[in-house]
């Protein structure tokens, strides 16, 4: 049976580049933006919402609502890069915010944490389907020479605005209340999600490009590199159930106000996100690897660092080595992913990385939440340090040695530009 393609046969005059297509391109943050910030609404105030409100004692049963998010989110990466290049990226995009739209709404008058969990299963739907989605828009757009800024750029964007979010969440929590004020404001950004994806955003298969540096690229990588990133990835996702879930409590549970949790819980992503797009650029230029291993490696000192501080001012500044460890790594594995993938399958490749890597998720529920119930937040963090340096010897052994990957270009292209 023929594939289904919506989009027409590339024209001779497309474009690519971030300057070239700046309407476009800033459309798409801004989307990304409003899909980080459906989750950063989470990340202050549920975790403590979970013990104080719910009665849920245990870490394990406080990290079931990021069980149930892994759970959907994974095999939704997998799903939207499928339905991307067969029936279209826009369509996918406005699909995962139509699945959203309910969420907020559901956990700020849940009943019972029953109504918590599936609300974060169709949040898990919606990130999976929007996401990726933007991620693959934004690589076709920018091209093969600019991946790398592209995906920096759009996690910067996400991630900003989870950070916005979960330090806004805190404060209105504060002044407000805990429970409803603050998903009334991720039910508003759930709204403009979907009014601008459906008004503004466009279809982008159009800038699928084959050959020339993109067969240079896939030919420098070995059968290993997949499951390098893969495996990378994957932690660095149990870190991020660790910030997301067990931190925010620990850090009450220490005595700090939930105003100050909404500060630390912002100071992780936040770090992560300004600083993608420096290292997504310096990895189109010098290669994928050192940036992954560097940036797993400082993941690994960032939870000793937490270990170690014992007052704001310490647990502050780990969580901005934890965010700018995860920034080294984060945005250069998703770019590594579409290296790899041939263009065509390039929405399918991203999104398989992505299931693989939002099982973190899930093994971070359940692993983390284990940990922590069993031998407590401390040898917790000092365990994930550990398999931080592991991991990050393991991409070291599996990631190609770093080559040139950009090739001259015309002079006046958009390269001098982005």
């Amino acid at each position: 049976m023929a594939r289904l393609r919506p989009w027409p046969t590339v024209p001779e005059d497309v474009r690519h580049g971030i300057f070239n297509n700046r309407g476009s391109f800033l459309v798409l943050l801004v989307q990304v933006a409003f899909v980080g910030a459906m989750v950063g609404v989470e990340r202050t105030v549920l975790p403590v919402l979970a013990k104080e409100q719910f009665g849920l004692s245990s870490a394990l049963a406080t990290l079931s609502f990021i069980l149930a998010f892994g759970l959907a989110k994974s095999p939704a990466n997998f799903a939207a890069g499928w339905l991307a290049d067969r029936f279209g990226r826009h369509r996918v995009l406005v699909g995962g915010w139509i699945v959203g739209l309910p969420v907020p709404l559901m956990v700020a008058f849940a009943p019972s944490w029953s109504w918590v969990i599936v609300a974060n299963v169709l949040l898990g739907i919606q990130q999976g389907l929007c996401w990726s989605t933007t991620i693959v828009m934004k690589a076709d757009v920018a091209g093969a020479h600019r991946r790398g800024l592209a995906v920096g750029l759009n996690e910067f964007a996400g991630y900003g605005g989870a950070a916005v979010l979960a330090y806004l969440t805190g404060v209105v929590a504060a002044a407000a209340d805990l429970r409803t004020a603050p998903f009334l404001l991720g039910e508003a950004f759930a709204v403009l999600g979907l009014i601008t994806a459906v008004l503004f955003a466009q279809e982008t298969a159009v800038f699928i490009d084959e050959g020339g540096v993109e067969d240079q690229r896939r030919a420098s990588y070995g059968p290993a590199a997949f499951g390098g990133i893969s495996q990378a990835g994957f932690v660095s996702k149990l870190v991020d159930v660790t910030a997301w879930g067990l931190l925010p409590v620990y850090f009450h549970e220490h005595g700090l106000s939930i105003a100050t949790v909404g500060l630390l819980a912002a100071a992780y992503p936040a770090s992560w996100a300004l600083l993608q797009p420096f290292t997504g650029a310096f990895s189109d230029s010098h290669g994928r690897r050192r940036p992954i291993v560097g940036g797993m490696l400082m993941q690994a000192c960032g939870l000793y660092a937490l270990v170690l501080a014992g007052d704001l001012t310490g647990w502050l500044i780990a969580s901005v080595l934890l965010g700018a460890g995860t920034a080294l790594a984060y945005p250069v594995l998703l770019a590594t992913a579409g290296d790899i993938a041939t263009p065509k399958l390039r929405a399918s490749t991203i999104g398989h990385y992505r299931l693989w890597r939002d099982l973190g998720f899930v093994g971070g529920a359940l692993f983390v939440g284990y940990l922590a119930d069993t031998i407590g937040t401390v040898h917790t963090l000092e365990s994930l340090a550990g398999l931080g340096l592991l991991s990050g010897l393991i991409a070291f052994a599996t990631l190609p040695v770093p080559i040139p990957v950009r090739t001259p270009e015309p002079p006046g292209v958009e390269d001098v530009h982005a």
